[in-house]
């Protein structure tokens, strides 16, 4: 192809329409996208979490068909020849697979989480040892907004400063592939609930039915209401796990120790409620203690008795003021 007084290597007449072609088709697919989730933005401009996962699956499909039909519509447009294609074919997957591995690992592992249902946009999981909520879901990696870890796994690799499970302010990126190596764990997905524990060590001698009644008080007020549930979620949480709803009901647990006697209170709440939950009952827990003269357990030593003790100083002097007067 002569251009410009420059002859073109490898471009003539048909290689150039093809190229104009393609860059017009990739025009047209990817404005038509942009304009499509544009519109899906004005449409649903409500902020509530239904309206917010409908408007990213939207957009997600809008997405994922714009990126087919731009892979098929090159394909059409370049290998129009079926033998032509399928070399053309052989020679990429051989090159994709050996430089991109970790990229082709990521795209079927955003497959696998769409097919399988692992999690979506609003989900509250741990995955590839981050945990928090999905901001985003794209083809390679997914978006998490960072929250911290309890006290028992505060030395946990990356260091955290956030005691509970409250946003740390960091965004943290984690490729798809990690939900082939390691587990995902789903904090949200089928019951949107989770359930949770607070011990309180007290000694034998405490008035254990006293305390016993001012944990249950406290978690009856600031945990879930079992009959405010919705049918719904009760049912499936008894037809894929097997849980009795007189298991939502909070109960105090008693457990026998060398040093005290622990009462564990376990309760169920909402996945975004905890840390405020357990704040509240740990403070009425505290009032209710103290208006009861009952201290909480810790570890003491009591000493029973001790050995003879001789002061070898004084007893020297003594001896040195027989030796004198006996010199007298």
């Amino acid at each position: 192809m002569h251009f410009l007084g420059i002859d073109w290597v490898g471009v003539n007449a048909e290689n150039g329409r093809k190229l104009v072609l393609s860059l017009v088709f990739i025009a047209v697919v990817v404005g038509g996208g942009m304009g499509l989730r544009a519109l899906v933005g004005l449409v649903l401009t409500r902020t509530d979490h239904s309206t917010l996962q409908t408007k990213f699956w939207t957009r997600q499909g809008i997405s994922l068909l714009a990126a087919v039909l731009l892979v098929l519509g090159l394909l059409s447009i370049w290998f129009n020849d079926p033998a032509r294609l399928a070399t053309a074919f052989g020679l990429l997957s051989a090159g994709l697979a050996f430089a991109l591995q970790q990229v082709i690992t990521s795209l079927a592992g955003y497959f696998v989480i769409l097919r399988g249902s692992t999690f979506t946009v609003g989900d509250r999981i741990t995955m590839g040892g981050v945990r928090g909520d999905v901001l985003r879901l794209g083809f390679i990696q997914t978006t998490i907004m960072e929250m911290g870890q309890p006290p028992a796994v505060q030395g946990s690799s990356p260091a955290m400063w956030v005691r509970s499970r409250q946003f740390t302010g960091r965004i943290v990126t984690v490729s798809n592939a990690q939900i082939f190596s390691e587990p995902v764990f789903n904090y949200t997905r089928d019951f949107p609930f989770i359930w949770e524990e607070m011990a309180i060590p007290i000694t034998y001698e405490s008035d254990r039915l006293k305390v016993e009644a001012i944990m249950l008080a406290a978690a009856r007020r600031h945990a879930l209401d079992a009959t405010a549930m919705a049918g719904e979620a009760k049912a499936r949480l008894q037809d894929r796990f097997g849980v009795e709803p007189v298991d939502l009901e909070p109960r105090v647990f008693f457990r026998i120790t060398d040093n005290w006697l622990e009462l564990t209170v376990r309760f169920i709440l909402g996945t975004h409620q905890i840390r405020g939950a357990k704040d509240a009952m740990s403070r009425e827990i505290l009032a209710g203690l103290d208006d009861a003269g009952i201290g909480i357990a810790s570890a003491t030593y009591d000493i029973v008795g001790l050995p003879p003790v001789e002061l070898a100083g004084r007893r020297r002097m003594g001896r040195a003021a027989a030796s004198s007067e006996t010199a007298e």
